[in-house]
């Protein structure tokens, strides 16, 4: 048991956050792909020691967006969406299905080596009980816990039919970088603390869906600082 509780805590589990996931097998999304141009991704170690593909999920253009129905989690990008010095990143989520517990979306910044084992960024995600968490994924093997699952106000929850719809920014200023949910800033972090975990700001940005969820993203950009 004390063996289980490492891996446990290692991959960033709890008990019972784990028997959800047992009880949730990874779907299988008809039509499948990334069939958006300019745009790739890469499933979660986790997944890829799993057997899952990027393939198993589907990124499609949508409307004035893009369209992710995912059975494993993973993130998407395009290398065009490099960003340094002062910028901001943001986008539209809005969750249209009840997954069957709540499972996380958001966006990443300073993403670089993103097909190696090597892979670094830093991510703010939110999910459909009203919390958000922001992680720095370090490498395959190992995920900086930053700030865990916290509630706040202005996260949206998903409704009774399991829908909701939250605007996500990340501000990278000269000496902090603020994460908004809403227009609201629900935490922020020292520049100095993100740039210090041998990465930092300056990278690839782009969006994570985690697993078996159906999120519609609408204004997704990057924009340098006036």
């Amino acid at each position: 048991m004390r063996i289980l509780a490492i891996a446990v805590a290692g991959l960033g589990l709890t008990a019972g956050s784990l028997r959800a996931q047992m009880n949730d097998p990874t779907k299988v999304v008809a039509d499948a792909g990334v069939k958006m141009a300019g745009w790739t991704g890469r499933v979660d170690p986790q997944a890829a020691k799993q057997g899952k593909k990027i393939s198993d999920d589907k990124l499609v253009s949508m409307g004035t967006g893009f369209h992710v129905t995912s059975g494993p989690a993973a993130v998407y990008w395009n290398p065009k969406n490099t960003a340094s010095g002062n910028y901001t990143v943001t986008g539209s989520f809005t969750q249209t299905k009840a997954p069957m517990h709540p499972e996380a979306y958001g966006l990443f910044i300073g993403g670089k080596s993103l097909e190696t084992p090597n892979e670094s960024y830093a991510y703010f995600l939110v999910r459909g009980d009203g919390k958000y968490l922001i992680n720095h994924r370090a490498n395959d093997s190992t995920v900086h816990k930053i700030v865990d699952w916290t509630a706040n106000a202005a996260v949206k929850p998903a409704d009774a039919s399991g829908k909701a719809s939250n605007n996500l920014s990340i501000v990278v200023g000269p000496s902090k970088v603020s994460f908004l949910a809403n227009g609201v800033e629900v935490n922020s972090l020292p520049r100095a603390q993100l740039d210090g975990m041998g990465q930092g700001t300056t990278g690839i940005a782009g969006v994570r869906v985690n697993h078996n969820l159906d999120v519609h993203v609408d204004g997704f950009s990057v924009t340098p600082a006036k």
